[in-house]
Order: C-alpha cells, then structure tokens, then sequence
C-alpha cells in the first residue's frame, strides 16, 4: 500500500476540531494490527442504554458483511436497560468475503457483546480497507478487553483516528445548542479520501448526541439531512462496498428535539462539514469544488447534471492543472442525459461569467478566469435556463498523487 506521508494541503489548519462530550457515550482505540502496524486501527464507541440508534448504509450490490448485519438490527431493542456499541476497524474491509465474512462479523459482535454485557443485537460493526481478503477477526476480538478498560467519553480523537485509511488527517465536527438553559450537544466523526460517491450513505461516519429524540424520527432526520450532505459528494465516482453512516441519540439531557427545526439545522451543519472534510481528503487533492446547478427543467435533471461536471476526470483534471478549460464543462452537461440546450447554457467560475447564448462571454477573460482557477476553494456554476431545478455537489481535483496512491493501495 502507498505510504500517506503527506497530510492534505485543504486540512483544516488548527487540525482536530474541539469537540464537546457526549453524555452516555465514551470512545477507545488500538492498534490491533489488522493490517496497519504502529498505529490505531480499531475503535469502539460504548452508548448508554435508552439509546435511539440510526443510520444509512450503501445501497451497493457486493455491500460488506458489517453492512448488512447493521442492516438487519438497525431498529432492533432486544432490551430496553441495555447499551449500544459501534465497533470499527480499518485495514480490511470484510467485504466479498463470504461465509468467512459473516463468521467474522458474528465472532465480533458476539465477543463485544459479552465483553459489555450487551445483546449482540446492540451491537453494530464496520470494516473499511481492501476488499476480498478474509477479516483476521482474532486480532480484533483479542483486543476487545483493552478497548473496554480504555474507554473515556473525551477519546474521541483517537476513534477518529482509528478509523482512517487513506485518511491523511482525523475528522470531526460538532456543535452545542440551548434549550431553555439545557445545553445539547452534537459531534461527529467520519473517514473518507478515496471510492467516495456515496449511494444512500458514505464511507464511514458515527455522529453523537445527547439529545431526546424517538428512533423512527431520528430515523428519518438523518436520512433527509444525508441527502443533502454525504450523499452530494464525490472524489472519484466509485461508491464503496462498505459505506455507513450511524448516529446515536442518548438522551440524556433531557432535551427532547423531536420536530426542532434548530436542531435539525445544527445537525445538517455537523454532517455538511464532515462531507466536506472527506471531499477535503480526497485522495492527491489540492482544489475543494463546488459545482453548482441552475435553471433545470428539474432538480433530478440538476443533480444529473451536477454530478456529471462533478465526476468528469477531463473537468477535475483542468481544475488540477489550474486551466479554465469551460469547454469541459459544456461536454459535461451535454453527456450527462438530463434536458440541455446549447443557446439557454451559461457558465462560470467563481463570478466570472465565462460562456453565455451558446458562445463565449464578450465580456470573458481568460486571463482572469486562469487567476481564479490558482486559488484553492472553486465554484463552478452553469445555469441550463430551462426551469427551477438546482442542486449543488462538492468534488476536488484529480491529480497524479490519487493515481500513485491507488496504483500502489494492495503493494
């Protein structure tokens, strides 16, 4: 596997965030050697019981066997007085493995369980890394008395840390809320660099919070607020066997948040950014994109259309070698099937307006649009002048170092 010495140049640069603990949940980490050596590569998050439990997960045909066990328990309470754990591991992603996969996922789980006098169905596990090479699960159930002993509710840093592959940094996000003199709080981490395009989830992500809310409504919050976030990412197209996405409400502060629209938008920021810091990571990225899309004759024509500018290796490689090559952009929206016209398109970056009436701009600059383009934060923006449909993906630029890195990923 090719060596990550280099972290990210879009990184954010005070590194962790400062994230607040969460009440009724603690974090461990270890290195169990799974694949990596020298570093943390398994995590365990404990919750309290009363939990309410929620999640997404890849809608991929080859899904992993974590996948689909968490699949079959999400909604699941076997008993009420009983806590919750989400166990992770990198290094090997367990999945087209076969029955080896689901014996290896049922000697986890049933050891986690028994380590914390836990129902195996509270129990939810994910596995990221290379496909096709059967879990050494012994490495990781040996190690669960250690994850135990080392629980703490502030390491949630290390578990961020744990979960990373290709990763060059951890990412978290959080935010606090009032209510009425109660504090609520939110944190969230996530890994992602490389086989980011999620299909109903993404990657891996375990969000937090202390906050009251029944399961079906949380259920439904975090798929709404997943649409608009994880699932408008992309760095290389290729969406992955194993993408989770689970979020834990544990209640205890007493703050019941069920239909509160400020909570629902202090989540949808927590899970915006963390997408963001994924694209941020993508693998031998150096531009953060954001393609935006007007004027369809539709939203799913909009996302269509975002997502074929978004994903186009000729557009992201223009946006790497610093180039406003917009003809890319006009082959994007053209290929991408959704309803176009030539004379109705326009284009810009940032707010140079580039292409306008089916031509170039009279007013255009290619000096100026080659200015802009050496920044490092883009926006691209075509509107297809033919209704109200809009919709909005982030991307980065696709560089050698992503060649180098996937080229050399099983070495």
């Amino acid at each position: 596997m090719a060596k990550i010495t280099k972290t990210s140049p879009l990184a954010p640069s005070g590194g962790f965030a400062a994230l607040p603990v969460i009440d009724g949940v603690s974090f461990s980490a270890v290195a169990a050697g799974v694949k990596y050596q020298g570093r943390k590569d398994v995590m365990l998050a404990r919750i309290a019981p009363h939990s309410a439990i929620a999640g997404v997960f890849t809608r991929s045909s080859t899904r992993s066997a974590p996948v689909l066990d968490c699949q079959e328990k999400l909604g699941v309470v076997t008993d009420l007085d009983k806590g919750f754990a989400f166990l992770v591991n990198s290094g090997n992603s367990n999945a087209f493995t076969g029955r080896n996969g689901t014996a290896a996922v049922e000697k986890i789980t049933s050891t986690t369980a028994e380590t914390l006098s836990i129902p195996v169905a509270h129990v939810y596990t994910a596995s990221t890394g290379v496909i096709g090479e059967p879990l050494a699960h012994e490495k990781i159930t040996q190690a669960m008395q250690d994850l135990n002993a080392g629980l703490a509710p502030e390491k949630i840093e290390d578990a961020a840390a744990a979960i990373m592959t290709t990763d060059t940094f951890a990412k978290g996000a959080g935010r606090q809320l009032k209510f009425g003199g109660k504090t609520v709080s939110i944190a969230g981490i996530a890994k992602g660099s490389g086989m980011i395009a999620p299909d109903m989830a993404t990657m891996l992500v375990y969000i937090f919070t202390d906050a009251k809310i029944a399961q079906p409504e949380l259920q439904k919050l975090v798929s709404d607020l997943n649409a608009r976030s994880f699932n408008c990412i992309t760095v290389d197209s290729d969406t992955s066997t194993s993408d989770t996405l689970l979020m834990a409400a544990t209640g205890k502060s007493g703050v019941d948040v069920t239909g509160n629209d400020e909570f629902a938008s202090a989540l949808g920021d927590v899970m915006l950014e963390l997408a963001h810091l994924v694209v941020k990571d993508g693998e031998g990225a150096t531009k953060f994109v954001e393609v935006r899309v007007t004027g369809a004759a539709d939203d799913t024509d909009a996302r269509i259309v975002a997502g074929a500018i978004a994903n186009s290796p000729l557009v992201k490689t223009a946006i790497a070698g610093e180039d406003p090559n917009w003809g890319r952009v006009v082959m994007a929206v053209g290929k991408s099937g959704a309803q176009a016209d030539r004379d109705l398109l326009s284009i810009r970056f940032g707010d140079i307006l580039v292409a306008e009436n089916g031509w170039v701009s009279p007013n255009y600059s290619e000096e100026d649009a080659a200015a802009y383009m050496r920044g490092t934060d883009i926006v691209i923006q075509a509107d297809l002048g033919l209704g109200s449909g809009s919709s909005t993906m982030w991307t980065c630029d696709l560089t050698h170092g992503y060649i180098s890195i996937n080229a050399d990923y099983r070495s």
